[in-house]
């Protein structure tokens, strides 16, 4: 069944009741790894680690790629980036940095992401993609929750 499926059944009123489309939705948003962050936050009684356990292994919410910038550039993109994304509500951010291949020494812009990334009062945990979102050319962030 794909959203479109959905749409239709809900137009044809073969569910008959609210709870029924309710449960069609929310398989379908399950399905395709669509999470409600509303009430993820509205339920907070998960079991400890089960949040962070949700967004390591889901997609970043806003992906900003700084390569072939220069350091200073990169580093204002990288604050309007996360200063931009705390505001949206964002959870986890993909920064493609490159791997240097083209630096002397090391890799500028992955330095300068670290950097940053350690200045920043609300980056969290931090780490390399794996192989396929870009190995250590692509950096993943989860930002911070505020305090209740």
């Amino acid at each position: 069944m794909d959203f479109g499926d959905i749409l239709d059944q809900w137009e044809r009123g073969q569910s008959h009741t609210s709870q029924k489309k309710n449960d069609a939705m929310e398989t379908w948003l399950h399905e395709n790894g669509i999470f409600d962050k509303d009430a993820i936050l509205a339920n907070r009684t998960r079991a400890p680690g089960e949040n962070r356990r949700r967004l390591l292994n889901g997609r970043p919410d806003d992906i900003l790629n700084i390569h072939g910038l220069t350091s200073d550039k990169a580093w204002i993109s990288l604050d309007l980036f996360f200063t931009r994304a705390k505001s949206c509500g964002f959870e986890k951010l993909r920064i493609i940095h490159g791997k240097g291949n083209h630096s002397q020494d090391e890799a500028v812009l992955g330095r300068t992401v670290r950097s940053f990334i350690e200045q920043c009062p609300f980056a969290g945990e931090s780490g390399y993609e794996k192989t396929t979102g870009g190995g250590s050319g692509a950096t993943w962030v989860l930002l911070k929750e505020e305090a209740v």
